[in-house]
Order: structure tokens, then sequence, then C-alpha cells
């Protein structure tokens, strides 16, 4: 498997692959089962972010594996609203004591794994580049997880040790933030 940028080649089929794992297109117990993802990422829309280096990718000799969004906050032009809402909740997410406006961080997500390759190591795969990939340009990943989405959690925070930093409530809907260094704690 290799783990590398996404390029503008690979759009269409990350879109493909967000659509099919996009919580409307999912029933309750598919959400329940494999999670979900959420958010309109059309191939115009990937290909912008894959050209600016906020996508990775698991490539397995041609076949797309799973994708990962890697982002700096202020290098998203137009925020989607939970993205919105975790930074104007910025004061009260804490890190170490601190709170998240005075660290460093890189957006964690939305994170994918295709059918076919689910339980290889995919995710974890993904999750390690993301750490590489982030590694002297910020000293955190920040993920939001929608409470519904607990396959989210479990992989996240009791797979990789994420931490919980805090929450945010949008138009009805919880998310809790969590976090993970970029370097190993010394």
């Amino acid at each position: 498997m290799d783990y590398r940028h996404a390029t503008a080649a690979d759009a269409p089929a990350m879109a493909a692959l967000l659509a099919a794992n996009h919580h409307d297109a999912l029933t309750e117990r598919e959400r329940a089962r494999q999670g979900f993802v959420q958010g309109a990422f059309d191939a115009g829309t990937l290909r912008s972010m894959a050209g600016n280096g906020s996508l990775l990718v698991a490539d397995d000799d041609g076949h797309l594996a799973g994708l990962l969004g890697l982002a700096a906050p202020d290098g998203i032009p137009t925020p989607p609203p939970p993205v919105q809402a975790l930074l104007a909740a910025q004061d009260s997410l804490k890190w170490q004591g601190r709170s998240l406006r005075s660290t460093s961080f890189l957006l964690y997500g939305p994170v994918v794994v295709a059918a076919a390759y689910r339980g290889r190591g995919v995710a974890r795969g993904l999750f390690t580049a993301a750490l590489r990939s982030a590694a002297g340009r910020a000293d955190l990943l920040i993920a939001f997880i929608e409470r519904a989405n607990q396959t989210s959690w479990r992989v996240h925070v009791d797979g990789f040790g994420m931490t919980p930093l805090g929450e945010f409530t949008l138009a009805e809907r919880a998310y809790d933030v969590v976090g993970a260094p970029t370097r190993p704690a010394t």
C-alpha cells in the first residue's frame, strides 16, 4: 500500500468513495456498522484540495483504498459549518491545559476507507501518514466526530489514542473534538 498526497487525477475516485460513504447514502444500520462521512466534496473541490496538498490517499496499485483530509484551518477558503463551529469553540477546547487557539494544529478529516479494504490497517496507515505529513507544520491533528458516529470514535480514540479536547453543538447535533500530537511525547 502506498500512502501519498493525492493528485488531481485521483479526484473522480475520491469523489465516488466519499459519495458512497456519505451519511445520506447509507442506511441507519450501515452508518452504525461502518461509520459515515459528511460534507459536499465534488471532483472539482477534491482536485483543488489535492492541488494544495490537503489530501492523503492509500493507493493499492492504482486502486483507491482510502483517503484522508489534512488542512491548515486558514487554508480552507470557505469553511463548512462544522469547521466554523470548531474554530469558534477554540477557547473552550483544551490541549495540555492551553486553549486550542494557542496551539498550532491541522484539521484531520474526513477519513474514509473503501469497503474492500476495511479491517486491513488502511485507516491506521493514513493516520500514520498524516502524523508524518504534519510533523514540523503543526503540534496537533484535530478532528471532530459527530456523536452519532461511534465507529469513528472507536477507530480514532479507542484505536489510535486520540485525546478528547471538548465538544460543540451545531444545529442540534453534538460533536466531540479529539486531537493527537504530531510528535511523540518526550
